[in-house]
C-alpha cells in the first residue's frame, strides 16, 4: 500500500475514531450527571430521567418478590428470607424494609443516617398504593432521591403486608460516576490502541526499508557494493527501494568498468613498454655500429640503416596503436566514410600488401568473386588498417619455411564477405572465442618473439562493427587461420 493512502487511512481512523467516542463519553456524562445532580430542573424531572438506570439494578429481585407474593406470600413473612433477600440487594446499593398494617417490621438499611422507621412508616406508600402498571414509584427526601418498588400481598394472619425494595441516588451514584470512569479509561485505552497500532502500521511501512537504505548507504560508504536490497512493495519506499538497488548496480558495473579499464591500461603501458624496448634496443645498437665505424662497407652501412628503419616504423606503428585504442576507448575515432569501389580497393590493397610480403618470402593469392561494380560505403584508411592488422598477425605467427596468404572476396547476398587465410600454426580451440578481446594473449610469455601490444584484433573488430559488419575467424592447429569479416553493399534507393 502506498505511503499516501496509509497516511489518509491513518488520518481518518485517528480523527473519526476519537471523536466518535468523545461524542459518545460526552452525551454519556450529561445525561446521566446533568439528570441526577441538576439543581435547577424539578424532583420529579430530575428522577424520572434516571429512574431506568436505577431500576435496572433491582429488576430481578422485585420480578421474584411479585411472584413470591402470588404463590407463596408466607416466605415474605420469614425473617430469614428477609435477611438473606436484604444482603443480595446490598450488593446492588439497595434494601428491603416490611411493613405490616403500615408499622415497620423490617428495616434492612445499614447506614447511620437512615431515618427512623417511624419516619419510613409516614413517608413510604400505603398499602394499595403500588402502580402495576409501572411496577415503580419514588419519594424525594431533600436532596435525596428514593426509588420505592412496593409489592402488596395479604399476611397468614390476614394483615395487609408490604415489601418495599429501596434504592437510593446517594448510593448508587458512585456506580455511575466509576461506570464513566471505566469508560472513560477505556475510551482512553481504546485510543491509545488504536494510535499504537496506527503507529506500528505506518512505522513497518517505513522504518523497514529506510533500515535498509541505512545498511545500503553504510555498505556503499564503506566501498562494498555486492549485496541487494530486497524489498519489493508496490509502495512509495519499494520504488525507492528499486532506484537504489538500480543505482547500486549501475555503480558496480561503473567501479568493476573503471577497474577493468585500468587493469586494461596497464596492461596496454607494459606491453607498449615491452615491445618498445626491443626496437629500441636495436636502433640503438645498430646506431652504436655505426658510430663505431663496425659498418665499413656501404652495404653493411645500407643493412644497418634499413634495419633502423624497420625498427622506427616497428614503433611509429605501436604508438599509432597506442593513439587509436585511446580513441576506440572513448568512441572518437575518426571515420571518413566514402563510396569505394570493391574491386578496384582490394587491388590497390594487394599490390600495397604483396610488395611487403614479397620482402619477407611470403606468397600472396588474391580471388575477388565480387561483381566488378560492387561498391560499399567504407572508410579507406580505416578498412585499410583492418587489412594490414590482420595480414601482420597472420605473419607474426608463421611458422612455415614458406608462408601463404590467401584474400578471397565473395558476394554474399547484400554483403561482401573478404576471407583473409594463412598456412601459420593457427590458434587453439579454446583460445579461439577470445581472440578478438583486448590484451588477449594465445601466447602467454611476454618474453615471446612475437611481441605485439594485445590490442590489434579489437581494433579490427571496433572498426569493421563500426561500419556495421561483423568479423569472426575459424583455426586448426598446424593447418592455419581464416577470418572472416562482411561488409553491406551499398545500394541505391530508387526515386
Amino acid at each position: 500500500m502506498k505511503l499516501k493512502t496509509r497516511l489518509i487511512i491513518a488520518f481518518c481512523i485517528l480523527i473519526i475514531l476519537p471523536v466518535s467516542l468523545m461524542c459518545a463519553l460526552a452525551s454519556g456524562v450529561y445525561m446521566l450527571q446533568s439528570r441526577m445532580e441538576a439543581g435547577s430542573q424539578s424532583t420529579y424531572d430530575i428522577f424520572s430521567g434516571t429512574l431506568q438506570v436505577m431500576n435496572r439494578y433491582t429488576e430481578s429481585d422485585y420480578t421474584e418478590i411479585l411472584n413470591l407474593s402470588r404463590t407463596d406470600p408466607a416466605r415474605l413473612e420469614s425473617e430469614e428470607w428477609m435477611e438473606e433477600e436484604n444482603a443480595s440487594l446490598v450488593e446492588k446499593s439497595s434494601f428491603l424494609i416490611f411493613s405490616k398494617d403500615g408499622i415497620v417490621i423490617y428495616n434492612g438499611y445499614q447506614g447511620e443516617d437512615s431515618w427512623t422507621n417511624e419516619e419510613w412508616e409516614e413517608n413510604l406508600p400505603a398499602y394499595g398504593d403500588a402502580d402495576d402498571s409501572d411496577r415503580v414509584g419514588y419519594f424525594v427526601s431533600g436532596d435525596t432521591q428514593y426509588l420505592i418498588k412496593q409489592v402488596d400481598f395479604v399476611c397468614t394472619d390476614d394483615a395487609q403486608g408490604s415489601i418495599y425494595i429501596i434504592t437510593s441516588s446517594v448510593s448508587i451514584l458512585p456506580r455511575v460516576r466509576q461506570m464513566i470512569v471505566e469508560f472513560a479509561v477505556s475510551a482512553i485505552l481504546i485510543l491509545a490502541l488504536t494510535a499504537g497500532l496506527m503507529t506500528i502500521w505506518i512505522y513497518r511501512g517505513t522504518m523497514t526499508p529506510i533500515k535498509k537504505l541505512q545498511v545500503a548507504t553504510t555498505n556503499i560508504k564503506e566501498g562494498n557494493l555486492d549485496f541487494t536490497i530486497d524489498y519489493d512493495e508496490a509502495d512509495e519506499m519499494g520504488d525507492l527501494c528499486r532506484n537504489f538497488e538500480e543505482m547500486r548496480k549501475r555503480l558496480k558495473e561503473s567501479t568493476e568498468e573503471k577497474m577493468s579499464t585500468e587493469k586494461e591500461n596497464k596492461a596496454l603501458i607494459s606491453n607498449i613498454a615491452h615491445d618498445l624496448k626491443t626496437p629500441i634496443t636495436a636502433v640503438k645498437g645498430y646506431s652504436e655500429g655505426i658510430l663505431d665505424g663496425v659498418a665499413d662497407t656501404p652495404e653493411k652501412m645500407e643493412r644497418y640503416l634499413r634495419t633502423i628503419y624497420n625498427k622506427a616504423n616497428e614503433m611509429d606503428r605501436l604508438i599509432n596503436e597506442l593513439t587509436l585504442y585511446a580513441k576506440i576507448d572513448t568512441n572518437r575515432i575518426p571515420y571518413n566514410f566514402n563510396k569505394i569501389n570493391v574491386s578496384a580497393y582490394f587491388a590497390d590493397c594487394i599490390d600495397e600488401i604483396g610488395l611487403d610480403l614479397e620482402t619477407k618470402g611470403i606468397g600472396l593469392s588474391y580471388l575477388n568473386y565480387a561483381d566488378p561494380h560492387t561498391v560499399i560505403i567504407a572508410d579507406p584508411e580505416q578498412l585499410m588498417r583492418v587489412i594490414n592488422n590482420i595480414v601482420n598477425n597472420a605473419i607474426k605467427y608463421m611458422d612455415t619455411r614458406k608462408g601463404q596468404i590467401s584474400i578471397r572476396i565473395k558476394d554474399v547476398g547484400d554483403f561482401i564477405q573478404v576471407e583473409i587465410e594463412d598456412n601459420g600454426k593457427g590458434i587453439d580451440a579454446r583460445d579461439l572465442p577470445y581472440i578478438f578481446d583486448r590484451f588477449y594473449r594465445t601466447d602467454a610469455s611476454r618474453n615471446s618473439a612475437t611481441g605485439g601490444s594485445g590490442i590489434g584484433l579489437s581494433i579490427v573488430k571496433k572498426i569493421i562493427e563500426d561500419h556495421g559488419g561483423k568479423i569472426w575467424a575459424t583455426s586448426k592447429l598446424n593447418a592455419g587461420t581464416i577470418m572472416y569479416f562482411v561488409l553491406r553493399k551499398y545500394q541505391e534507393v530508387p526515386k
